[in-house]
């Protein structure tokens, strides 16, 4: 619960003890036996049920004792038990239907005892003992809806829970089917140009020829074409993140690629989702820069904010601001993952040339 919606809650209770007072103080002023003592208890015991939420029995007990001294004093009408059966709903409804039976059958002893018991006071006595029995099993009833709707609210959470888990499960097993599909289909063939044009290269250095350009293009797009695949199908397999930022740096420089990372802040543990994405973001960012940007320097920057982390990957390649590329899946994909979490994303050339990703990914998503 909100600090407002605590709060509202709060005025509503005092709003209601107010309004019972009001009625109870301007029934008992029209009564000519009412004293300045009655006023003071009908007063006390109607301002403690704004308190009942914290202590129902407690509220229960006083605004009980209040009332039955007025009874006792005064020999009121019956609106002045308008504060007790509201506090014996409210115990009641808080589960506590015998403590709330109990009060009511003191505050009907203390008013019968209160005077002479005549025909007209027993009707009274036994109309408010029809009120008091309406407070209990009405309070019941607000506690078993109440139960109603929690269990109804807990049965919607589980079975949405349960249409994300089984959403997820067939994601993964669609995702494995199409791993499975791809290396069957396409690992075998690749394999088998790339092992037909290394055999071509081979013959040809062997005989002493000259090699054709094409054929050497064919054995290195072979080449990265199942380095490609690889990487794809290990995307597919699985979508948890396998590592971290600093492990992709260390991959990327035993790659050859000139890759510094810089980490500022309070680096510390971040939610999956965030985590996720920052791995996703570094990977895809260095992939592109691997591919696009030539022989160039990468700087990594993760910057670990109060209420953001900040990714920047800049690279001082060939990108131009005058001629921006084309953003493609990979770009998508990075987009789609920051703004799924509320984030920001920049992919764009740099003024002073390359390439520069920053994203800012709210922490507070978690």
């Amino acid at each position: 619960m909100s600090a407002d919606q605590a709060l509202l809650k709060r005025l509503a209770d005092v709003a209601i003890a107010v309004v019972i007072g009001a009625v109870t103080v301007s029934s008992a002023a029209l009564d000519q036996d009412t004293t300045a003592l009655d006023l003071a208890l009908i007063v006390a015991g109607s301002l403690a049920l704004a308190a009942y939420r914290k202590a129902p029995q407690v509220v229960l007990a006083l605004t009980t004792a209040a009332l039955s001294a007025h009874a006792l004093h005064a020999r009121p009408g019956p609106v002045a038990a308008l504060p007790v059966v509201t506090a014996v709903h409210l115990a009641a409804q808080a589960g506590h239907r015998a403590v709330g039976a109990v009060a009511g059958a003191v505050f009907l002893g203390a008013y019968l005892a209160a005077g002479p018991v005549t025909h007209s006071t027993v009707e009274r006595t036994a109309l408010l003992a029809g009120w008091f029995l309406c407070a209990v099993v009405s309070g019941l009833a607000g506690r078993n809806w109440q139960a109603y709707l929690r269990q109804t609210e807990q049965r919607a959470l589980e079975a949405e829970r349960t249409r994300e888990e089984a959403a997820l499960r067939r994601a993964g097993e669609e995702r494995l089917r199409i791993a499975r599909e791809l290396h069957d289909s396409l690992t075998h063939s690749i394999s088998i140009v790339k092992l037909q044009a290394g055999v071509a290269v081979h013959l040809a250095r062997k005989r002493g020829e000259e090699i054709p350009p094409a054929l050497l293009a064919i054995q290195e797009a072979g080449g990265e074409a199942m380095r490609e695949l690889r990487a794809t199908l290990d995307i597919l397999r699985t979508d948890e993140p396998t590592g971290t930022p600093a492990l992709l740096v260390e991959r990327a420089r035993a790659a050859g690629l000139a890759v510094d990372l810089t980490v500022t802040g309070r680096e510390r543990p971040l939610a999956a989702t965030v985590d996720r994405a920052a791995y996703r973001i570094v990977q895809e960012a260095l992939t592109n820069a691997a591919r696009h940007a030539g022989p160039a320097r990468i700087a990594v920057r993760l910057d670990y904010g109060e209420g953001e982390l900040t990714i920047r990957v800049d690279d001082d390649g060939t990108a131009e601001p005058s001629c921006p590329p084309a953003e493609g899946i990979g770009l998508t994909g990075m987009r789609e993952r920051v703004t799924a979490l509320g984030g920001t994303l920049r992919a764009a050339p740099r003024e002073e040339g390359g390439f520069s990703v920053r994203a800012g990914l709210p922490l507070e998503h978690a």
